[in-house]
């Protein structure tokens, strides 16, 4: 009777689980450490210049005066910023809400950090048509330390990493909704195929890539790699009932939605800027004004300004070589090789039961989860070559488009934390992968039990990992020792 209920329940239980877990791991002590951790400096003290002075202004003096509740270096001067603002204007409803402490300015990452880990679930039980494997995908996400770090500090990569997640999901609704309409017996098949009408989960999706876009600039890899992989889908749906002529069918019907993310992404990111456009402070606000004839004096005021600004800015991350202790190379970013060291302090006051006792935030990945999944990349790489399968390239093409782009700027000061981005997109593909390993396809769908017993080994593996890194993934006080024991190599450290 338990066993029944439990099954009908399935796919609530399932949610329940890996968004209880997940919320443990990322609301557990999280207005600790009380510092501005890493680049909070800027974001945390951004979303609340914003709530004060309608625009991002310098501060002066201290850079930790302002977690010590000290806002007296805020300067109604524009601060030059180098990233759109939604990702500010998020943290900023934490602190509208629970004040300018590290609780609030940390709550809404972690709280959409949350959510991310259950549309992950959701996503990849709809892709692997199995609330099991869905559980897994959740459970991989919950306990991953690149996510779990992102979550928990003030940084502008887990909003990123929301609204691709949730850019991707939509688009799988268009496509289930739009395969009902294809498969439909009075469907037309002749000439270019059935008509699918308005796609309002389509422009949905596009609407949130542009959000996506208005956080960092690097979600356009993801709309385009997304938005053309929905072409790919529509070919393939087409051809597979039998549509007569579906790569001229499916190619036509992507010519609006080709419009449509022209005109929508675009209006998305500029209404995004609005509290730049209201405001009379903000860096370059007047740029225009004062240079009359430069830039494009055919648009507004506003606009020119706004886009002069976006040149200055481009060619900052264009250019950007400083040297940094924890820049890291993206060729090796799938191994988590030069993970990003947030926060490290002694803290002589804590009890953790040794002389040194220390309070570390590493930004690294679950190792296991991380180098497995860099098999089944291969893998799944091998399986789009040789056997064109449109399954491994769905599970793939996140992880992709999180970091191919970035290889070509190997040379630029970048880090290894950007990979939270691809985090959702690789558990989704591990989960994928360790389906074909437990229930291969030559089965057909039944249980193969060395693959079975090999998953679970690795499942329950994962978990105890987890539990060993939690501690510098959260921050807690631990020996010093106990530290060095996480660094499991040199580059590490």
């Amino acid at each position: 009777m338990i066993l029944e209920t439990a099954y009908r329940w399935r796919v609530a239980l399932m949610a329940i689980g890996v968004g209880g877990l997940a919320t443990v791991l990322r609301f557990a002590n999280l207005g600790s450490p009380q510092a501005l951790v890493f680049d909070e400096v800027f974001y945390a003290r951004g979303a609340y210049s914003l709530l004060t002075l309608g625009f991002e202004g310098e501060w002066e003096g201290e850079d930790q005066a302002f977690a010590s509740g000290d806002f007296s270096g805020l300067t109604d001067e524009g601060d030059y910023v180098v990233h759109p603002m939604i990702g500010k204007l998020l943290i900023a409803v934490g602190i509208q809400i629970f004040g300018p402490t590290p609780f609030g300015w940390r709550f809404m990452g972690a709280l959409l950090g949350v959510v991310t880990v259950v549309m992950v679930a959701f996503i990849a039980r709809h892709l692997l048509r199995s609330t099991l494997w869905g559980g897994v995908a959740g459970l991989l996400l919950a306990v991953d330390g690149e996510h779990i770090v992102l979550s928990r500090t003030a940084l502008l990569d887990i909003f990123l990493t929301f609204f691709v997640v949730a850019g991707f999901g939509l688009l799988l609704v268009d496509r289930a909704r739009t395969r009902e309409l294809l498969s439909r017996a009075d469907a037309d098949l002749t000439g270019l195929g059935p008509r699918t009408g308005v796609r309002w989960w389509r422009l949905a999706a596009i609407v949130t890539f542009g959000l996506a876009v208005s956080v960092k600039w690097s979600g356009l890899w993801f709309a385009a790699a997304f938005l053309v992989l929905s072409v790919i889908w529509d070919w393939a749906d087409r051809r597979a009932v039998g549509a007569e002529r579906w790569f001229a069918g499916g190619l036509v019907r992507a010519v609006p939605a080709f419009l449509a993310t022209l005109v929508l992404l675009p209006l998305t990111y500029l209404a995004s800027w609005i509290p730049w456009f209201r405001s009379d402070g903000g860096y370059g606000r007047h740029w225009a004004e004062t240079h009359p004839d430069e830039g494009a004096t055919w648009l507004p005021d506003g606009l020119n300004s706004l886009l002069h600004y976006h040149q200055t800015a481009y060619q900052f991350h264009r250019t950007l070589d400083s040297p940094h202790n924890y820049e890291s190379n993206p060729w090796l970013w799938p191994l988590q090789y030069r993970p990003t060291a947030f926060y490290f302090q002694d803290v002589p006051d804590a009890d953790c039961g040794a002389e040194r006792c220390v309070s570390a935030i590493h930004a690294v990945g679950h190792p296991l989860i991380w180098w497995a999944a860099a098999i089944v990349l291969v893998y799944a790489l091998w399986r789009i070559v040789a056997r064109r399968d449109l399954l491994a390239l769905t599970v793939t093409v996140g992880v992709l488009a999180a970091w191919v782009p970035w290889l070509p700027y190997a040379h630029r000061t970048i880090f290894t934390f950007y990979t939270v981005a691809m985090a959702p997109f690789l558990v989704i593909m591990l989960a994928w992968g360790l389906k074909r390993l437990a229930q291969p396809e030559r089965l057909r769908g039944s249980w193969w039990p060395p693959g079975a017993i090999a998953v679970a080994v690795f499942l329950g593996a994962v978990l105890v990992v987890a539990g060993f890194f939690a501690p510098v993934w959260i921050g807690d006080p631990i020996p010093f020792r106990y530290w060095q024991l996480h660094m499991w190599l040199p580059t590490w450290v």
